[in-house]
């Protein structure tokens, strides 16, 4: 068996799972320090389902810690970016297009050191050993804890970052250093600011880490814990210390994979809506569709793997205001809603109240908003189903019509059809298809490269790129006769000489947990 907890802003979920059955699930709302949250959960489901804690084998974590830490810029520590590029790179300093309030907190200490290599691995300068020494002495002096190094075209030839950080860590004991290329994707300026970002969150991973391992021990479950990674697979606490920033849009993804699993459609537009915010993304092949744009982060463009979602303020919690027109959102109550809606004794007209109002959903008690104007709920409906529509015609990518997977606590708002669809699905456990996904999801293995085609074929550099994508799975844990690839993209780079193309390769496998047969 298997425990998956989602975290959101609004609810955490928690669900129990005997391989793909749901055994037991709870929704609490989100407490203010998480970890009660998550324990009362947990707490919950083991009750309910009467299950010993020795029989769990493996939790499954998704949490929006980090994200949030970064937009609210709390608990975040300063960073030494050291870039390698002299001479090629002095032009745009590191955190050249931060906001200036994140820079600041971070202390904006930049350093830039020789080194660097072209697109096709020929150094553009012999690494600055004896400079990288003077980098050591100053982030000494000022006491600094956390490192973020990137060379030019590190996903080529990762060399230089490695032998950098062999360096600092020999003369400053103790850092926590954090190298771009196992992070970003090709795309300087991007790849560092992911750096950068994942570097500063060092303090903030090792204590909610520990946290969650307390939240554990607590309960008396001894089962390894896994955290969500933004592309819909997992990692272990280990590996979520060392790459926070990996977490990312982890809850978007979990729905999505939580929507597949639970309707069986692999391709299929997906609307999650929550008590906050609505998320609409596209599953291909049973996974997010991922982002090919630099994404934005607290202000901050970066270019490491990140879910193609369109968010925007509609959940079950949404003020609605009826001033003239009818404004839905983007506000909303959250956590508060059992408390401050008209169905639950409240006195805040909510999209909820609003469903129980047009017979959608019986919560709460229906005699409360038995007197709503019917106009008025009309209307409201109305502009939640254009929200809705707009948004999944905004992420298709074609005119024809694709099934649209309803999940999420708010989709209990959704009544008539969806545009564009071909039918819309709402499976069993929809309200918890977040914690679904974490439970669910598998281990992944990632290459993205520039390779030059003058010594190999394109088939040969696909064959190889493929099977260190499968090796790296094996190696994060996933059973090896499970492993396949999901996604391959190839594009030639024809601006470059010597026949370039820059290949990404993503494979993906089951989790082995002991006490469970491989494959």
């Amino acid at each position: 068996m298997r425990i998956g907890i989602d975290v959101g802003g609004t609810n955490t979920d928690a669900v129990l799972m005997d391989g793909p059955r749901v055994v037991s699930w709870y929704k609490t709302p989100t407490t203010p320090d998480v970890s009660s949250g998550i324990i009362s959960a947990l707490e919950h489901v083991l009750n309910e389902s009467q299950v010993a804690s020795h029989r769990i084998l493996g939790v499954m974590i998704g949490t929006t810690h980090f994200t949030n830490a970064v937009v609210e810029r709390k608990r975040v520590i300063p960073v030494a970016a050291v870039r390698l590029g002299l001479p090629a790179t002095e032009a745009l300093p590191p955190m050249v297009d931060w906001p200036a309030d994140l820079r600041d907190t971070l202390g904006n200490h930049t350093y830039l050191v020789h080194g660097g290599h072209e697109f096709d691995g020929r150094e553009i300068a012999p690494l600055g050993e004896r400079e990288l020494s003077e980098v050591a002495a100053d982030i000494r002096r000022k006491g600094l804890r956390s490192v973020a190094i990137t060379s030019v075209f590190s996903p080529v030839n990762a060399d230089m970052e490695e032998r950098a950080a062999e360096i600092l860590r020999q003369e400053v004991p103790g850092l926590f250093i954090t190298l771009s290329h196992e992070i970003g994707r090709i795309g300087l300026l991007e790849r560092e600011n992911a750096a950068i970002m994942n570097a500063c969150l060092a303090d903030l991973a090792e204590s909610i880490v520990n946290s969650f391992r307390a939240a554990l021990e607590g309960l008396h479950i001894d089962a390894p814990f896994y955290i969500s990674q933004n592309d819909g697979t997992l990692m272990s606490a280990d590996f979520a210390e060392k790459y926070p920033v990996l977490t990312f849009a982890s809850g978007p993804t979990n729905s999505m994979r939580g929507a597949a699993f639970l309707s069986g459609v692999q391709e299929a537009m997906v609307v999650d809506i929550g008590g906050t915010t609505s998320d609409v993304g596209m599953l291909t092949h049973g996974f997010p569709r991922e982002s090919s744009l630099a994404v934005v982060i607290g202000g901050v463009r970066t270019n490491f793997r990140m879910p193609d979602v369109h968010s925007f303020g509609l959940g079950g919690g949404s003020l609605v205001r009826a001033n003239g027109a009818v404004r839905v959102g983007p506000d909303s109550v959250g956590y508060e809603l059992i408390t401050r809606g008209l169905v639950f004794g409240g006195d805040t007209l909510t999209t909820t109240d609003v469903a129980v109002a047009a017979g959608y959903v019986d919560v709460g008690e229906p005699g409360r908003v038995a007197g709503l104007d019917k106009d008025l709920v009309s209307r409201t409906l109305d502009v939640i189903q254009q929200s809705v529509d707009v948004a999944v015609d905004r992420m298709k990518t074609s005119a024809a019509a694709l099934p649209v997977i309803l999940v999420g606590g708010g989709s209990i708002l959704i009544g008539r059809p969806i545009q564009g669809a071909s039918e819309v699905i709402t499976p069993q456990h929809f309200a918890v298809a977040n914690a679904i996904g974490a439970a669910i999801a598998q281990i992944g293995g990632e290459v993205d490269r520039v390779c030059s085609l003058e010594n190999l074929t394109r088939d040969q550099a696909l064959e190889n790129a493929k099977q260190e994508a499968v090796q790296k799975a094996i190696d994060a844990g996933a059973d090896a006769a499970s492993v396949h690839v999901v996604d391959v993209d190839e594009v030639p780079l024809t601006y470059l000489p010597s026949n370039a193309m820059r290949i990404r390769i993503k494979a993906v496998g089951d989790l082995v947990l002991s006490g469970t047969t491989p494959g």
